[in-house]
Order: C-alpha cells, then sequence, then structure tokens
C-alpha cells in the first residue's frame, strides 16, 4: 500500500499545526509573512529601547540655506 498522501492543514482550524507544516514544507513563504508581520509589530516597541540606550534622532537636514542679513556686496569684474 503507498504511503498516504498528507495534504496541508488548514490555518483557521489548526493555526500552530499549519505555521509547522508551513516552516518545514514552504520556508520562504513562511519566513517572509514572519519578518513582514514583525516590521508593525517592532514599530511601537522598537524606538523607546533605541532611547533607552542612547540613541537618539539626529537633528533635521536643513532644507534652505541662511539668507545673511543686510545690504548685498556689489560684485565687479567679470561683466558679460
Amino acid at each position: 500500500m503507498p504511503p498516504a498522501a498528507t495534504t496541508a492543514p488548514l490555518f483557521w482550524s489548526a493555526p500552530l499545526r499549519y505555521c509547522r507544516w508551513a516552516a518545514r514544507e514552504r520556508p520562504a513563504l513562511f519566513w517572509s509573512v514572519v519578518i513582514g508581520a514583525a516590521g508593525p509589530i517592532g514599530m511601537p516597541i522598537v524606538p523607546p529601547i533605541r532611547h533607552y540606550f542612547g540613541d537618539i534622532n539626529p537633528a533635521p537636514i536643513p532644507v534652505t540655506y541662511p539668507v545673511p542679513t543686510g545690504p548685498r556686496k556689489q560684485l565687479s569684474g567679470y561683466d558679460d
């Protein structure tokens, strides 16, 4: 008698059994889902941990050039 073909378990009926099956049979899909789900979960958790260890956010990069106050010097030479 040939070995019984096992079918994939359904996620909603047995989620842990399905995760074990997916990690073994389809590891690329399983770990891509795990890593993809870790991003949104880590968003509220990581910043307080960073600040606790002393990693502060840098000052924002200036988007404009500071214009000097006072009159501008009149340039001379290199006339076109």
